[in-house]
C-alpha cells in the first residue's frame, strides 16, 4: 500500500467513545442481573468505559476523567462505593467480549507462513500498602526479609504482531502464573502458532498445550527445559528430531500419567566472538519441509514482543511504579482497564500502519500522547466542530502518527547476569550490550 492509498483511506470515527464502541462491538458490554433498590446513577455503560479511558490519562481523578467523557459530576467517594461493589465476573465477561484477533494478511509481521503468531507470558503488578491489602496479601519473601509491595500476577495471551491482547488472567486468589497460564490455553485462536518461554516447557504444560491447539487447528512452539529427559524416535535430515516424553503429574515428578511426541530442535546460538548457548525447543510442528528448524529457531526470538508489550503498559501507559487501587479487586479492575486500552491502541497502529510502515515501527508512547490529545478535544468540544472538520483531525493525527517511526530493531543481546547474584550466574559488575547477527546451529 503506498502513501498515497493510505491517505484515501476513510477515517475511523472520531473520539473515545466511538473507539470504545469499535472495540466492544456487537455484543456491547456486559450487565448486571436486576435487583431490588435503587438504579445505580452512573450505569455499567458509562462506567466500564469511564475506568478504561482514566488509565490513560496523566494527572486527575476518575471523576475528573468521567466529566470529561459525559459531562456529568459525580464524587470521588461515590466512584470508590461503586467499584468495590462491582464484581469481577462483570470484568472477565468485558475481556471475552472485547479481545479478539485484529492482525489482516495486510500486516505480515504478524504472520508465519500463515500461522498467526501468538506468545503467553505473564508478569506481576505492585500494589499499594494501603491496609485493606496488607490484610489480606501476604507479601513475598526476600533475602532482607518481606518484600516492599504485595504483588498481583497477570497473564496474557498476546498478538505479537500488533502487540494486541487476545485474553487475560489476573490473579486476584493469588494463583501462580502456571495456573493462569493453563486458563488462557482456552482463548487460543484458530491457526495459531502458540509461542511460551522455559517455563512452559515441560511435558506437564505441553500436553493441555497441545491438546487445545488440536482442538483449533492450532501449533506451538515452546523453549524447554534442559533437565526434561525424552528419548529419541526419529532424526529428521535438518537436525531436528521426534521424541517422546513422559507426562509427570506437577508437584509429583515419579508419578507418570501419560506421555506426548513432539518435534525437538537443538541450536546452538551465538555471536562471533562470544560464547555460544543451547536453545532447546519443542514444536508439534512436524513436517521439517514445511518448517525448517532453523526458521523456527529464529522465529523463537519473536517471543521477546511479549516483553516489550510489559514495558508499554508499565512504563509508558500507566507511568506508575505501583496500581492506584486500594483494593486487590479494584486493582485487578484497573489491570482490566490497561489491557483494554491497549487493545485500543494496538488497533490505531494497526490502522495507521502501511506496507512501509509495519504497526510495530508505530511509536506506542507518540500514539498514545495522539489520541490522548484527539480524544479529549472530541470529548470536550465536539459540538463545537462540523463533521467536515472532525474527518480533517483524525486524518491529520494519522498522518502525525506514521510520522513517528521507531528505528528498526537491534540484533543485540544483554548477558544473563545479576548484580548481586543469589545463584550460579556471573555478577555484573559493568552494564554491556552485544550487537551483530545471531548465528544458529542445530545440534
Amino acid at each position: 500500500m503506498t502513501h498515497s492509498q493510505t491517505q484515501r483511506r476513510t477515517p475511523r470515527p472520531p473520539g473515545f467513545l466511538a473507539a470504545w464502541d469499535h472495540l466492544i462491538g456487537a455484543a456491547g458490554v456486559p450487565t448486571l442481573p436486576r435487583r431490588r433498590g435503587r438504579t445505580p446513577r452512573v450505569p455499567l455503560t458509562d462506567l466500564l468505559p469511564a475506568l478504561t479511558f482514566h488509565v490513560m490519562q496523566g494527572a486527575g481523578t476518575l471523576a475528573d476523567h468521567f466529566f470529561e467523557l459525559f459531562g456529568e459530576s459525580l464524587a470521588d467517594s461515590s466512584w470508590s462505593d461503586r467499584r468495590t461493589r462491582l464484581p469481577w465476573e462483570i470484568f472477565a465477561d468485558l475481556l471475552r467480549r472485547a479481545l479478539r484477533p485484529r492482525a489482516t494478511r495486510r500486516h505480515v509481521d504478524a504472520f508465519w507462513r500463515g500461522w498467526r503468531l501468538v506468545a503467553l507470558d505473564g508478569t506481576q503488578f505492585s500494589l499499594t500498602n494501603t491496609p485493606q491489602i496488607t490484610a489480606t496479601v501476604e507479601k513475598a519473601k526476600t533475602r532482607r526479609g518481606r518484600a516492599a509491595f504485595a504483588k498481583l500476577t497477570t497473564n496474557v495471551l498476546l498478538e505479537v504482531g500488533l502487540h494486541n491482547p487476545l485474553a487475560a488472567a489476573i490473579g486476584r486468589g493469588g494463583e501462580s502464573e502456571w495456573a493462569l497460564a493453563l486458563q488462557l490455553l482456552t482463548h487460543l485462536p484458530k491457526r495459531a502458532l502458540l509461542l511460551g518461554d522455559r517455563l512452559y516447557g515441560c511435558a506437564a504444560f505441553v500436553a493441555p498445550a497441545l491438546a487445545a491447539c488440536e482442538r483449533v487447528g492450532s501449533h506451538l512452539l515452546i523453549r524447554a527445559r534442559g533437565e526434561v529427559k525424552a528419548r529419541v524416535i526419529t532424526r529428521f535430515a535438518d537436525g531436528s528430531r521426534l521424541i517422546h516424553v513422559r507426562v509427570r503429574e506437577r508437584g509429583r515428578p515419579t508419578h507418570v500419567i501419560g506421555s506426548l511426541e513432539v518435534r525437538e530442535i537443538r541450536v546452538r546460538v551465538g555471536r562471533p566472538g562470544r560464547r555460544a548457548h543451547e536453545l532447546r525447543l519443542w514444536t508439534s510442528l512436524l513436517d521439517p519441509r514445511t518448517a525448517p528448524a532453523l526458521e523456527l529457531a529464529a522465529l523463537y526470538a519473536r517471543r521477546w514482543e511479549h516483553e516489550l508489550y510489559y514495558r508499554e503498559l508499565k512504563r509508558h501507559l500507566r507511568k506508575t511504579d505501583v496500581l492506584q487501587s486500594h483494593t486487590v479487586e479494584t486493582g485487578a479492575q484497573e489491570i482490566a482497564a490497561m489491557v483494554l486500552v491497549s487493545a485500543l491502541l494496538a488497533t490505531e497502529r494497526a490502522h495507521v500502519a502501511t506496507a512501509q510502515i509495519p504497526p510495530l515501527r508505530v511509536s506506542f508512547v507518540k500514539v498514545l500522547q495522539v489520541v490522548q490529545s484527539m480524544w479529549l478535544f472530541f470529548g470536550v468540544f465536539e459540538d463545537l466542530i462540523t463533521e467536515r472538520q472532525k474527518d480533517q483531525i483524525v486524518r491529520r493525527g494519522e498522518t502525525l502518527m506514521r510520522r513517528f517511526v521507531t528505528a528498526k530493531r537491534r540484533s543485540r543481546s544483554c548477558p544473563r547476569a545479576v548484580r548481586q547474584p543469589v545463584t550460579g550466574w556471573p555478577r555484573l559488575l559493568r552494564n554491556e550490550s552485544i550487537e551483530g547477527p545471531l548465528h544458529f546451529q542445530v545440534q
